[in-house]
């Protein structure tokens, strides 16, 4: 297995990133902002900042470039989402207004397969699937609403660019249609159902425990027929529907120790989950069964001693919290790794994976809250 390529890119945390198609473009989340990077593809050079895009008055809750790589979406806490493209008059990028109609934080946003559209999550109870109105040069939307009664916290779209899933913190999944007169051409019938008028429920799902639903994702084998979702008791659930207006025909959960995953990919008979744990756990499966197959980082002892630093470089955020606490319990601090040796994780991530994406020939990429990019071979 190849050395994973590391990108530090400062030490805020990136709640999202999103590598334009061909992989020489990144775009991350920091704070009320997002950087956008040219990188060379499978290359360890550091990645250079083209620009920051300042649009946003709250924090960058996601971000997505659409699949031809010409515009970049972003949505916030501000309750708005922008589109933005470059401009070779003004030589910047510049923001298309989105009308979202949502009166609380925009969560998540999301591009079609096709580019056409895009949905944005929100805690509104509302998810807005938006496309563009070319004789007002904005973006509108239609809302899916009933039966949502909860914070969307993550989406993805089926292959056939119609079929639209969501999970929520009360726990569910649910996939619609999103489907949009004049933009989509009518879908193939599927095991997910034919007549896909726009805001039909064609899916609800929700684990044992109810927990919720961290993130959720199609399988992109290119059928889309079988649905995956993380949860935050640790679990990773799988869904086999069997036909319209029937149960489904496998709905399989693995229970785990480990803490909450907040990311999942899931192509074939592999599923790659990241989070709390710091480090990727690779599952394999199908319709009978699923199970855990390794970590893609080889984990001997959590944490591992490091080398003595200079007092005048930054200091990690589990030194920073050690800080404190000695302050709150002694009224003084000792600076971390002046004396002998400090601790570090022994995974490349020191803190949680916010987010994992798939990157050039079957890699995957994940951000941080430590402000790393990291590509990992799995």
């Amino acid at each position: 297995m190849s050395q994973p390529i590391v990108y530090q890119l400062g030490h805020d945390p990136i709640k999202d990133h999103c590598f334009a198609p061909g992989y020489e473009l990144l775009a991350v989340t920091k704070e009320n902002t997002v950087e956008l990077y040219q990188t060379k593809p499978n290359s360890p050079s550091k990645p250079t900042l083209i620009t920051t895009l300042r649009g946003h008055d709250k924090t960058v809750t996601s971000v997505d470039i659409s699949p031809d790589g010409t515009k970049i979406l972003t949505c916030s806490q501000d309750r708005n989402a922008l589109v933005w493209e470059w401009n070779n008059a003004a030589n910047e990028f510049k923001p298309t207004l989105v009308l979202l109609r949502i009166n609380r934080a925009a969560t998540v946003c999301k591009w079609s397969p096709n580019g056409d559209k895009f949905a944005v999550g929100s805690a509104d109870r509302i998810i807005a699937v938006c496309y563009y109105e070319e004789e007002n040069d904005w973006w509108v939307s239609k809302h899916l609403k009933k039966p949502l009664k909860s914070t969307i916290t993550s989406l993805s779209w089926h292959p056939n660019n119609v079929l639209l899933a969501c999970g929520s913190t009360d726990g569910h999944v649910r996939v619609f249609s999103g489907y949009i007169k004049g933009v989509d051409e009518k879908p193939e019938p599927s095991v997910w159902g034919s007549k896909l008028p726009f805001q039909t429920l064609v899916g609800d799902f929700i684990s044992e425990t109810a927990a919720w639903v961290h993130d959720v994702t199609f399988n992109q084998d290119g059928q889309g027929d079988s649905l995956a979702f993380v949860t935050h008791d640790g679990s990773i659930s799988v869904v086999y529907p069997a036909g319209e207006g029937q149960p489904p025909a496998a709905f399989i959960t693995v229970k785990t120790n480990y803490l909450p995953f907040k990311s999942i990919l899931f192509a074939g008979n592999k599923i790659v989950v990241g989070g709390h744990n710091c480090n990727l756990i690779v599952f394999e499966g199908s319709q009978n069964g699923w199970k855990e197959a390794f970590h893609v980082e080889k984990q001997r002892d959590l944490i591992h001693d490091v080398a003595p630093v200079d007092e005048d470089a930054e200091i990690s955020s589990h030194d920073a919290l050690n800080m404190f606490k000695q302050l709150d319990l002694k009224g003084r601090a000792n600076k971390p790794n002046q004396k002998g040796s400090g601790k570090a994780l022994s995974t490349i991530n020191q803190n949680t994976i916010a987010s994992v994406r798939w990157y050039d020939n079957g890699k995957v990429s994940t951000s941080g809250l430590d402000g790393k990019i990291v590509i990992f071979a799995i």
